[in-house]
């Protein structure tokens, strides 16, 4: 059968039929993007490896339907039929599962490599009679029966069918406006109160920390950042989820935005560089589709650039020979529990398969609860103290600190893209800002600030295009800033063997012995914080996604906290070989929130995080002080 598409998009009263002809690409760089002539790539989780990631390669290929022919037809045109089964399970028991996710929360999320994580497992089956032909009744039956999703699709390429119904866009580019959708929280619809899932503490940090992570991607393919938008409910069939939307201008190629976002945190996790470390250190297998996107490249009526691309979720994939793939993953948490998470992995692939018509489904509850005055006034809770610097429109230069304007600021990423978004709050207090790699750190004041892995060695081949680079080409003189922020990233900072923390260590020490000055963040904080004597903790209940109000140098401040590790002081003052610092601590356990030097300042917290109500006010507080050497007495606790 020849290769073909059909999709309903959200809000569209028809399907979508498109046909021609499949190539398969190398790279992103070398999907098909011609005026007038549309194309659907299929974009299997292998690709990270083009940012440099860490993963299993399956082989798994990046095929593209060249679009030669396409129509529209009604829904009825597609009337549902059942997706017959045999022979159906888990590749991995619940048992061998429940263990990775008991590995990921103890030597993952406890060891400070990062806040959250998403292991998958596939349920395996096989097709009964003709997969097209089985594909099609299942497709007809998602139109039927679903609800609530972005694209219902089935995409056929000759090797393989896709058929699924996925709630989430994961980018779009349309208008010059780009928006990404995290989507985070699941409730099985008929289980119990929504406004109880909605007051659920675990739920409620997941999205925070999706929201935060997608919020670090359009730091990166947006001009000024994301707009928060939300939060909404998404209502499906059989689950209901929790949802955000983002927005922001901006001017790259689609390709190079779909590149800069590989791939959402809700089936990955952050900081998502190392989370692709885990994933492959823990599932041990390639992922094939899952978790990667389908993406539709063309162009407006004006010649601009679009692009729509769910992700690849809720999705069965089909073989030509009738083997059938569910993978169904569970995002695992400080809170998680390997039953709970064993239960939502069966959930999801129930939810799939009676959508599918593969079991039996149930009917689905009454919107009534959802609409609620209770269940909206829970939702717009969610925001009361998260950072307004996300969710409200930015004036042009409204933010600037006069203390600030035109001064330098070189960002030292340590692996954590929330450096981007510190980027953008920096340069709106008035700091001209440069973002470099910690590989730049160990290199001489004059340095080339390059990536850790070069487009070259990632298999990108040259496009002739301008791409995004994060980090900037030019040469950067990181000791002669003005400012230089040793920023956050996961790891162990007392293992002084690790070739980043050495890197980081040095630079912080450098920056201290030429008092120079310096704000550290996170991960910086802790190396700073052990430099100047301080003993380094693991915590033994991680900070992974939690905001608190801390007493900040006698002001209450509200920040967010991604952290397993703390430094511990027995004062609230020391005296240093760098002169007299003020210590933030924690009256229950003396963790320093933060600490402050004549020429430096550290903070344990995330201050760019959305759920630091207050860190920008911090930021304007702090930066004046750093640079000018000198600790405020009028904010003195």
């Amino acid at each position: 059968m020849r290769p073909f598409a059909l999709l309903h998009r959200d809000g569209a009263d028809h399907v979508e039929v498109l046909a021609g002809d499949v190539i398969t690409v190398p790279a992103l760089d070398d999907i098909p993007l011609h005026r007038g002539r549309p194309t659907l790539a299929v974009i299997p989780y292998r690709q990270i490896a083009e940012r440099g990631f860490d993963c299993v390669d399956d082989g798994a290929p990046l095929e593209c339907l060249v679009v030669r022919s396409s129509h529209h037809e009604p829904l009825d045109a597609f009337p549902p039929g059942p997706l017959s089964i045999s022979d159906a399970g888990f590749d991995l028991s619940d048992d061998e599962y429940g263990t990775i996710v008991e590995d990921v929360l103890r030597d993952e999320i406890g060891h400070g490599e990062g806040a959250n994580f998403v292991i998958h497992r596939v349920f395996t089956a096989a097709v009964d009679g003709d997969p097209v032909a089985a594909a099609r009744a299942a497709f007809g039956r998602l139109l039927a029966s679903e609800q609530g999703t972005y694209w219902t699709f089935l995409v056929h390429t000759g090797t393989r069918t896709l058929v699924g119904a996925t709630p989430e866009r994961h980018v779009s580019v349309a208008d010059g406006i780009t928006m990404m959708n995290p989507i985070s929280g699941t409730f099985r619809n008929g289980s119990g109160r929504l406004l109880d899932f909605l007051r659920d503490e675990k739920e409620i940090e997941e999205l925070y920390m999706v929201l935060d992570e997608e919020l670090k991607m359009m730091a990166t393919v947006a001009e000024h950042g994301g707009q928060v938008a939300g939060p909404y409910l998404k209502q499906m069939s059989h689950l209901t989820h929790t949802e955000y939307l983002l927005a922001g201008r901006g001017s790259l190629d689609v390709r190079d935005v779909l590149r800069e976002t590989m791939f959402a945190p809700t089936v990955t996790g952050s900081p998502i560089e190392n989370a692709c470390r885990v994933i492959a250190r823990h599932e041990r297998r390639g992922r094939g589709y899952y978790a990667g996107v389908l993406a539709l490249l063309d162009h407006d009526d004006q010649g601009r650039q679009t692009l729509d691309a769910p992700i690849l979720i809720r999705t069965a994939e089909i073989s030509p020979d009738g083997a059938l793939r569910v993978p169904v993953g569970a995002t695992l948490v400080r809170h998680s529990t390997a039953a709970g998470e064993v239960a939502e992995t069966h959930t999801k692939a129930a939810g799939v398969l009676a959508a599918l018509g593969a079991v039996p489904s149930r009917p689905s509850p009454a919107r009534v609860e959802a609409e609620s005055p209770e269940v909206q006034a829970a939702l717009a809770a969610r925001n009361d103290d998260l950072a307004r610097f996300w969710l409200d429109s930015r004036a042009p230069g409204a933010l600037v600190v006069p203390g600030l304007a035109g001064r330098t600021a070189v960002i030292v990423d340590g692996e954590d893209t929330f450096t981007a978004m510190l980027a953008h709050q920096l340069k709106a207090l008035g700091l001209a800002v440069t973002l470099v790699p910690w590989t730049a750190a160990t290199e001489s004041a004059q340095t080339r600030a390059e990536p850790a892995q070069t487009r070259a060695e990632a298999g990108r081949p040259e496009s002739g295009r301008a791409a995004p680079d994060p980090y900037g080409r030019a040469e950067v003189d990181i000791m002669g800033a003005d400012l230089v922020i040793a920023g956050p990233g996961p790891g162990d900072p007392g293992d002084v063997a690790d070739p980043k923390m050495a890197a980081m260590r040095a630079l912080v020490a450098a920056r201290l012995a030429e008092r120079k000055p310096l704000l550290a963040v996170c991960l910086g904080h802790q190396i700073l914080a052990s430099l100047l004597g301080l003993r380094l903790h693991r915590r033994d209940s991680p900070y992974q996604g939690l905001a608190r109000e801390v007493d900040l140098f006698g002001t209450r401040r509200r920040v967010g906290f991604y952290s397993s590790f703390a430094a511990l002081s027995p004062a609230a003052e020391l005296d240093t070989p760098y002169g007299r610092v003020e210590i933030a601590r924690d009256p229950a356990d003396s963790a320093v929130h933060a600490l402050r030097g004549p020429g430096f300042a550290g903070v344990q917290f995330h201050p760019e995080s959305v759920l630091s109500r207050d860190g920008l006010a911090v930021l304007a507080e702090l930066l004046p002080q750093v640079l000018s050497g000198v600790i405020s007495p009028a904010t003195n606790g």
